[in-house]
Order: structure tokens, then C-alpha cells, then sequence
């Protein structure tokens, strides 16, 4: 088959390799039928995450169809198409019965670590993928969820409703600030309404994206590079700060942003992944009772975003942008690295 490997910093192919075959009972093999590029598959390419080795089959988020399944995996068979999660779950360790599959216990690929597609084990960006624990990675699509719709729900909308809105406690009536309005911004964007917020700022320092977020349920849009930026967020809130500020870019300047906007006893929200350390001024923050929430998704609520996606709720489809073969990886990788320029957000590539 072929695969998206990578190679080392700033070096990656669309190659040759072996098919995957199962090698535990719990196991699955899924033909890719869709996949797509996250955010976090530069940040390997920039050499953020060491952990990536080379040789290493990239990716993270896919629809396909189960074309084999190991032993002892009773609810998944041959033909099922699937949703495969970009957290593995082995369903037994104490830390997924409460939940928190981004630190599931499982040995594949290393004990404590759920993220592992694409970065401890070969990923989706591939013709056939090997699933791990299947019967609680692979979640059954039903009728009229298209792929283009359900390949959101490996990743983004898991991540920007759990990461964002969950943790930063989103209630009733707050308003809420979304620093970067790409495709996990917007996902909290898109579910933020879920928990009653009642004003959604998107800050951005893209129009087209900004403008974007509208249809993704931002009530006002804020230009970050504008000299009175912050001013205006404020203005938005009588000067008393956001509730929320949910951070979803993964660079230092937009971390301190949400800490100059949240209002006192509010939250921030931390979702982008950093691959710099970033100055948390506690001589100056401890006084404002904020609380600081940061994690990797757990994956928990797909089932629940899914339910919402099926019955028209949330606009999973919204997010694709730009449509791509598999012969047209490369292309695809282009896309979606220069962004700003060709206005993606999410690259869907089938096969």
C-alpha cells in the first residue's frame, strides 16, 4: 500500500509500504476511505514532537471500512464503516472507565498515552490502517453521515468541545473569546452554544477566517492585528473581561492574549499544541482568581458530537474546504501548510 511517511524534519513521501496485519487479538484493519491533515502534522514536520520517528506513517483522523478483525472483537466485523478516534482506548484501565482515554493505560504504543496514530504508531494517512482496542477506538457511522462530515469527528470537534469548552467551563449566559479561528478554533466555536454561551469573539488575524467563523457560530469577529484589539474585545464585555478565553493557535502571543482578556474568576482555556515554553506572569495573574485549564482530547463525547452531526446540529461538513485524491497527497499537504494563502481549513482526502 501507500502511506504519507515521514522522514525527518521538513521530509515526508507518498511511498511504498507493507500492509498492516493484525497483531493482537483486539485489533481491526480499516481501508482509509477518508483522511484528512491536522495542525498537529506540522508541528511534527517541524520537528516539535521528537517522539515522531522516522519511518514513522503519518496522520490521525480517518473514515473507512473494517476489512478484517482480530479474535476476540465481537461488535465491529467486515464492511463496517467506522470512525476511526485519534485517541486509542483500551476500555479496562482505571484511567478509561473514568473517562480519560487520553491517558489510557494500554500498552500499544506506550502505557499512559492515548495519542498515538501518527506518533508512536503508524497513523491514517495510508491506504489501511491497523486499529488498535477497535471495539473502543472505532466508532459505527449511521446512515446519512457522510465521510466528509464524520472525518471531523476523529479530532477537531472532540477536541475544541472538550479542550475548549468543557474545560474552560463554559455556562449559561458567558461570553466567550476563541483565540485563532482555525479548524479546532472553530470547533469550539461551533459548540460553545452547546453549553448557553451567549456572545462567541473570534480573534483572528486572518478576515477570511474570521469572516468564516460566522457561519460557525461566532456572534463577533475581532482582528488580532489591529492596534486595539484588545480594547475592542473589552468593549464587547463593558470592560469586565471574558468569561472564557480558549486559546487555540499554540504560540506564545496567543496564550498571553486570553490571559489579557479573561475577566477576574474567569478561565483560559489552553487547546494549541506548544512546541515553545511559554511565560506564565504569576506576579501578575495570581490575583485575578483565573483558572488555567490545558490537555489532549479524550475523544469521550464523539459519540454524543456524532448524535448531533447525524441529526444536523452541528455543521461537521463546513469545515472542508479543499477536496483531494490520495494520488494528490503532496498537494494536499501544500494546501493546508499555506493556509493563509489558499484560505483552508480542513483538506479532506479520499481515497
Amino acid at each position: 500500500m501507500k502511506a504519507i511517511v515521514y522522514g525527518g524534519p521538513g521530509m515526508k513521501s507518498w511511498t511504498d509500504v507493507p500492509d498492516p496485519v493484525i497483531r493482537n487479538p483486539s485489533d481491526a484493519i480499516v481501508k482509509v476511505d477518508t483522511t484528512t491533515i491536522c495542525g498537529t502534522d506540522l508541528h511534527i514536520l517541524k520537528g516539535d514532537v521528537p517522539a515522531v520517528t522516522v519511518g514513522r506513517i503519518l496522520g490521525h483522523e480517518g473514515v473507512g471500512t473494517i476489512t478484517e478483525v482480530g479474535s476476540s472483537v465481537n461488535s465491529l466485523k467486515p464492511g463496517d464503516r467506522v470512525i476511526i478516534s485519534c485517541i486509542k482506548s483500551c476500555g479496562h484501565c482505571a484511567n478509561c472507565k473514568s473517562g480519560l482515554y487520553s491517558h489510557c493505560m494500554g500498552d500499544e504504543g506506550a502505557a499512559g498515552i492515548g495519542w498515538v496514530f501518527g506518533h508512536l504508531i503508524d497513523g491514517t494517512q495510508a491506504e489501511y490502517v491497523r486499529v488498535p482496542y477497535a471495539e473502543n477506538s472505532l466508532h459505527l457511522l449511521p446512515a446519512g453521515v457522510s465521510d466528509e462530515q464524520a472525518v471531523m469527528l476523529s479530532d477537531i470537534l472532540p477536541t475544541g468541545f472538550e479542550i475548549g469548552v468543557q474545560y474552560g467551563r463554559v455556562k449559561p449566559g458567558d461570553t466567550v473569546a476563541v483565540v485563532g479561528a482555525g479548524p479546532v478554533g472553530l470547533a469550539a466555536i461551533a459548540t460553545a452554544g452547546l453549553y448557553g454561551a451567549a456572545t462567541i469573539i473570534a480573534i483572528d488575524l486572518d478576515t477570511n477566517r474570521l469572516e468564516k467563523s460566522r457561519e460557525f457560530g461566532a456572534t463577533d469577529v475581532v482582528l488580532s492585528g489591529a492596534a486595539d484589539w484588545k480594547e475592542r474585545v473589552l468593549g464587547l464585555t463593558d470592560g469586565k473581561g471574558v468569561d472564557v478565553a480558549i486559546e487555540a493557535v499554540g504560540i506564545p502571543a496567543t496564550f498571553s492574549m486570553c490571559t489579557e482578556i479573561v475577566r477576574p474568576g474567569g478561565n483560559v482555556a489552553n487547546v494549541g499544541v506548544h512546541g515553545k515554553s511559554v511565560e506564565l506572569h504569576l506576579e501578575d495573574l495570581w490575583i485575578q482568581n483565573i483558572n488555567i485549564s490545558m490537555g489532549l482530547v479524550n475523544a469521550n463525547t464523539t459519540p454524543m458530537l456524532l448524535k448531533l452531526v447525524a441529526q444536523k446540529k452541528l455543521p461537521a461538513e463546513k469545515f472542508a474546504t479543499h477536496h483531494f485524491r490520495f494520488d494528490q497527497f503532496m498537494d494536499a499537504y501544500d494546501t493546508f501548510a499555506r493556509a493563509a494563502e489558499t484560505n483552508a481549513l480542513k483538506v479532506v482526502i479520499t481515497a
